[in-house]
């Protein structure tokens, strides 16, 4: 009688007796073991779940099942966090090579191998998230250095007219009317740059300016182009200083402290933030509607840095300070300044129980808000968003997917950005046996990879 197989690896980790005998219970104890060394090693970099998990490429609720000790079968997945977390690989049971991976003693064939690896990591970092558009294509290039056409629109430079497109574009973005503020922005910026060699109302011409290339920044950066958001956020730094307006300035550093806290340097974003709040922080009661919610929402920034970050202090700190801004200003319109308020405060909470992986606090602290209303759809459509994530990260996908087909009534432009299809991936793949049929029809619309 031919001998059942047994896999090298399962026979090598103790999944497998001499036998080919299946001891379930010493493969939970393993898996338990895999998800300890991976937790203890997180912590002890002081990261959170959210930071590790997005810096793989993956959700939140992937690292949580790993720590927990399922999902541990992945190699391939378990190789990466052990780089990412610096782990030995032999803790986590790799340190040989799996039966499906080719071994060979040629260095040059090994050399290839890595350099092939690598071009391939570069070419993902690179690649734009969504398909190049030639209104994406016009934006980039207006954020260049270089000569610029001016639009023929009449009056298109006068001051008064400038302000009331800067403000409309800034209505745009927070009715999540992106594909027509992408449009708008590159003769927007044109014309600004143009009356900016205006020597008479340069200071003013500064922070409209700057405000532009912040609404350029926040664009860029919901669409996953991270690389042109660097372009634009310093711009928007080097036109706030000219302005030499504080809330201009603020409002550039809070865009700066967004792109950092993206691109996973939020240590220096809480610095960043906290800096500069601090500049501007006292006599509340003594500001200008348009002055506390620039702090505000700059307090608001260092909220999302922080609990990215897994700094709880920190974000206590920030939410503290922000509730007591709220209570001078309460300003929930959809243009440059007046987006601050108690609800978007509230909002903030959730976001950063979501980041912590508090979903159930996260969901108590998002029902109230359930029953607001809220004038800003793309602050309605975070609501919903965190919602689902936090559902997400209960199990619960089937109300994880009513709160986004929510979300994108509030504002379907904003359900079709990366992050939020990398949620709605991570949902339709924890679903495994298609028990929400509706789930993978609305990934598929959404132009989500199976």
């Amino acid at each position: 009688m031919k001998p059942p197989y047994r896999s090298p690896t399962l026979v090598r980790r103790g999944m497998l007796d001499a036998d080919g005998r299946a001891w379930m219970a010493d493969v939970k104890t393993e898996a338990e073991k895999i998800g300890e060394t991976i937790k203890h090693a997180r912590q002890r970099t002081g990261r959170s779940q959210t930071d590790v998990a997005t810096a793989l490429g993956y959700h939140q609720s992937k690292l949580s099942r790993l720590e927990s000790g399922r999902g541990t079968e992945d190699t391939r997945v378990l190789r990466a966090v052990a780089a990412e977390l610096d782990i030995p690989l032999h803790l986590l049971g790799l340190s040989d090579p799996g039966p499906s991976v080719e071994t060979t003693d040629d260095p040059e064939t090994e050399d290839m191998r890595r350099r092939t690896f690598l071009a391939a990591s570069i070419a993902s970092l690179t690649a734009p998230t969504t398909p190049a558009t030639a209104a994406h294509d016009n934006l980039v290039r207006a954020l260049l250095p270089g000569p610029w056409t001016a639009s023929d629109q009449a009056g298109a430079l006068d001051t008064g007219s400038l302000e009331t497109r800067v403000s409309a574009a800034r209505r745009l973005f927070c009715t999540c009317a992106y594909a027509e503020l992408e449009a708008t922005l590159p003769g927007l910026l044109a014309d600004l740059r143009e009356a900016a060699g205006d020597h008479r109302n340069e200071a003013e011409m500064a922070g409209l300016l700057a405000t532009a290339y912040q609404t350029s920044t926040s664009l860029l950066l919901k669409q996953g182009d991270h690389g042109n958001a660097w372009l634009a956020v310093g711009r928007a730094l080097s036109e706030a200083e000219r302005s030499g307006d504080p809330v201009v300035l603020a409002s550039s550093v809070r865009v700066h402290a967004h792109v950092l806290t993206r691109e996973k340097h939020t240590t220096q974003a809480v610095t960043l933030v906290r800096h500069t709040a601090g500049q501007l922080a006292g006599a509340y009661d003594q500001r200008s509607p348009r002055y506390l919610a620039a702090v505000g929402l700059l307090l608001l920034r260092g909220v999302t840095a922080a609990s990215t970050a897994g700094d709880r202090a920190a974000t206590r700190e920030f939410l503290d300070e922000a509730r007591d801004v709220a209570r001078y200003v309460a300003l929930d319109r959809p243009d440059a300044w007046a987006n601050f308020s108690p609800t978007n405060v509230a909002l903030h909470g959730v976001s950063a129980a979501v980041a912590f992986g508090d979903a159930g606090i996260a969901l108590n602290t998002a029902a109230p808000l359930m029953r607001r209303h809220i004038p800003v759809p793309e602050r309605r459509a975070a609501l919903w968003v965190e919602a689902a994530r936090a559902y997400n990260q209960q199990g619960r996908l089937a109300e994880g997917y009513q709160a986004l087909r929510i979300a994108e009534t509030c504002a379907a432009q904003d359900v079709r950005r990366p992050a939020v299809r990398d949620l709605v991936a991570d949902m339709a793949a924890r679903d495994r046996r298609r028990t929400l049929p509706e789930l993978h029809h609305f990934s598929r619309r959404l132009g989500v990879p199976a």
